[in-house]
């Protein structure tokens, strides 16, 4: 959320639900930005926390520096200031990074999101070098975003160590499944504030004293995720948490399932928000997958409901 000092100064805290959108395509394979001002609008509406763009549920990786930008621009437009924007700068290349960094502070977001440069494998030193780079250049809070699974190394306590240094490194996507990361990021740097990144955990990270969750599925069933934050965070209330997360379950086995951001954009269809076709090298769901997650979301629907 943003609160106001008494000097008028925006303070982001990373609390609550942060939606890293969807990119709606039109059918010549552009970005349909009219359906994308949608999206937000509908994110805005379910009241989550915060919105991210240009994280890999967006396909960032499939855009170009120019269409990169251009969302992030008219992300700006639409949310103005109702909602927290916090800007994805991943890139293999540090100097692209960099770039995205610095195209983030003119836009004013109120955050960045730096990941680890994937393929190139760089060690923990070397990776808290390229942060604190783009760190320089933003000058602008930082959430990290650990996710060895698409990035090919993890972030690990000599890297925290170091990018510790910088006073705008203030949370972190956690999003290795490893607990043994969780326990550590928990009990020796209480300065990263925790933001759930591995949908299953949701309630570990919350028991561990994390106030945020980055959750895909709240492109589309987002009051759901903000009820499982409400009764963990905002109510303490793990027996309630528990139940909600039980009826969660099912979903979240099938996003784990593969075809993740395909799930995510067959999702937002069904809650009435065009998508368009994902972008190569992915594919859409085929008819059998299609019904499948259907069956799902209308059974965690009514399950949380029972729940709350």
């Amino acid at each position: 959320m943003v609160v106001n000092s008494p000097l008028e100064v925006i303070v982001l805290t990373f609390e609550g639900i942060y939606t890293p959108a969807i990119t709606p395509y039109a059918a010549d394979g552009s970005i349909d930005f009219a359906r994308f001002s949608e999206v937000l609008e509908s994110l805005i509406e379910a009241r989550v926390h915060g919105i991210i763009i240009g994280g890999s549920t967006g396909e960032y990786y499939a855009q170009s520096q120019e269409e990169r930008k251009a969302l992030v621009e008219h992300a700006r437009q639409v949310i103005g200031t109702r909602l927290p924007l916090i800007v994805g700068t991943g890139a293999t290349r540090t100097e692209d990074a960099v770039d995205y960094a610095k195209h983030a502070r003119e836009i004013k977001a109120d955050a960045i999101l730096v990941t680890s440069p994937p393929y190139a494998l760089p060690t923990e030193l070397e990776n808290a070098h390229h942060a604190l780079t783009v760190d320089k250049a933003a000058q602008l809070p930082i959430m990290l975003y650990n996710y060895p699974g698409r990035m090919g190394i993890t972030m690990g306590e000599t890297y925290f160590r170091e990018v510790s240094r910088s006073p705008n490194v203030v949370a972190i996507k956690e999003s290795s499944g490893d607990f043994n990361n969780l326990h550590l990021l928990a009990c020796k740097f209480p300065n990263i504030a925790l933001s759930c990144g591995w949908d299953d955990q949701a309630l570990e990270f919350f028991a561990w004293g994390a106030q945020s969750w980055v959750c895909a599925g709240s492109n589309f069933i987002p009051r759901e995720h903000v009820a499982l934050y409400e009764a963990c965070v905002v109510e303490k209330d793990f027996a309630k948490g528990r139940k909600i997360m039980a009826a969660m379950m099912p979903l979240m086995n099938f996003l784990d399932g593969g075809k993740f951001v395909q799930s995510i954009r067959y999702g937002c269809e069904l809650n009435g928000l065009t998508s368009g076709t994902v972008r190569a090298p992915l594919q859409d769901l085929n008819e059998e997958e299609k019904a499948q997650l259907k069956a799902v979301i209308t059974d965690v629907k009514r399950n949380v409901a029972a729940a709350l």
